[in-house]
């Protein structure tokens, strides 16, 4: 495990908040403590790691001082392992003995949600999950210290499925992780894809960093799918994505559609493998002026490489937390949560949104096409816009989730 104070960045203005006694005057409140966990050296560390601690600085030097005047805001890190267990234990130990106010990020659907029982015991802290997938976070689990960011399985797994299949791939074939991460991306998209009038012509699943996709791409190819999905992640995806362009799956005209693929991927793999593949994501740093600004700041923090959706959500989220904090006056988890939810979102990199009663984020979804490398004018100039997914139709109804904060 590694953490570590990452930045202390001291803001100017003074502002009178804090809780106080009754008949006492109120005290200031002079510093916020966001601890920041993440997968700092395993598969998810080009996605969220260190680069999730860069864009939290960032929210705070970009924002930090227009909303908290004299603030200073506190930056910690600390690696999960994807473990749930060490999950745990870093959030009790930060909220109990370190005065951690928000815990953000944590990619691994199970740490999430051993950190969101923590936090939601505590009662005096907030949770904002940014790289995590589940969809319990704001289901059977949801919390009213919780605000689940940037993206679900059902998000992309929903949008991405309809929108290949409204725009004409009727017939699929889906490569499937064997494990529950998986499975609910499968679910999500076999279910969105009938909806939509479309067919599966089959089903494959492998366990996690199999070495050799082959055979899946083989079966995947002689289907007679018109798109493949790929209901994986990280590693997997990337292994799917080199076979197909070694067995010339997309040069045979069959498209492949990943559920779930983050621009670091695509860099992995480079242009030339990953050409042609569509994808859905909630953030692409160059879709327009401000979204372009945010990722030259952040690629001159971090050797010229761009963000992904998921180090975005982090800094998204805290501008909105800031945001929270101030209009209440205080860092009192539920409290925060509920005023977060009463303002509408607005950033440089989401763009407007809301906050559900549920805990759920609402904003756009798109779906992107990966350029050729003759389409490419620049480094990390990577996805053409296909289709804009409005925040409604993307995410899942609120009435289906079961969530006990908002029964009946």
């Amino acid at each position: 495990m590694r953490r570590g104070l990452l930045a202390a960045v001291a803001l100017a203005g003074l502002l009178q908040w804090g809780a106080a006694a009754p008949g006492l005057a109120q005290a200031p409140l002079q510093k916020i403590r966001i601890g920041v966990m993440t997968d700092m050296a395993g598969p998810a560390s080009d996605a969220t790691g260190p680069g999730a601690v860069i864009a939290a600085q960032l929210a705070a030097e970009d924002f930090g001082k227009s909303i908290l005047g004299d603030v200073a805001v506190e930056i910690v890190q600390a690696d999960h392992q994807n473990k749930p267990d060490i999950a745990a234990a870093i959030a009790r130990r930060w909220l109990d003995t370190e005065g951690v106010n928000v815990i953000v990020e944590v990619t691994n659907s199970s740490a999430a949600l051993a950190v969101n029982e923590v936090v939601r015991n505590n009662k005096k802290a907030v949770f904002l999950p940014s790289g995590a997938g589940t969809t319990e976070l704001t289901g059977a689990k949801c919390s009213a210290n919780t605000i689940h960011w940037t993206y679900d399985t059902y998000a992309v797994g929903t949008a991405t499925a309809k929108a290949v299949t409204r725009r004409g791939g009727k017939r699929w074939f889906l490569i499937t992780a064997d494990y529950a991460f998986g499975h609910s991306l499968e679910a999500d998209a076999i279910r969105t894809v009938k909806a939509e009038g479309g067919q599966i012509v089959g089903t494959l699943r492998h366990p996690y960093a199999v070495a050799d996709m082959s055979s899946f791409v083989l079966q995947a190819q002689q289907s007679g799918a018109e798109i493949i999905g790929l209901a994986n992640s990280v590693v997997d995806t990337v292994n799917v994505v080199k076979e197909a362009r070694n067995f010339g799956v997309v040069d045979g005209g069959q498209k492949l559609a990943a559920l779930i693929m983050l621009i670091t991927d695509v860099h992995a793999l480079g242009l030339e493998a990953a050409k042609g593949l569509q994808l859905t994501a909630s953030f692409y740093g160059d879709m327009n002026d401000k979204t372009r600004a945010f990722s030259d700041k952040f690629a001159a923090r971090f050797n010229g490489r761009r963000p992904t959706m998921l180090q975005a959500g982090v800094y998204s989220s805290l501008v909105h937390y800031m945001k929270g904090v101030k209009a209440l006056g205080s860092t009192d988890g539920e409290a925060v949560v509920a005023k977060m939810k009463e303002m509408p979102t607005d950033d440089p990199l989401f763009g407007q949104g809301k906050i559900r009663p549920d805990g759920r984020k609402i904003h756009n979804m798109y779906l992107f096409e990966v350029k050729s490398p003759a389409e490419s004018k620049a480094p990390w100039d990577y996805y053409k816009l296909v289709e804009t997914i409005q925040g409604d139709e993307a995410f899942r109804p609120m009435a289906d989730g079961n969530c006990p904060l908002v029964k009946g």
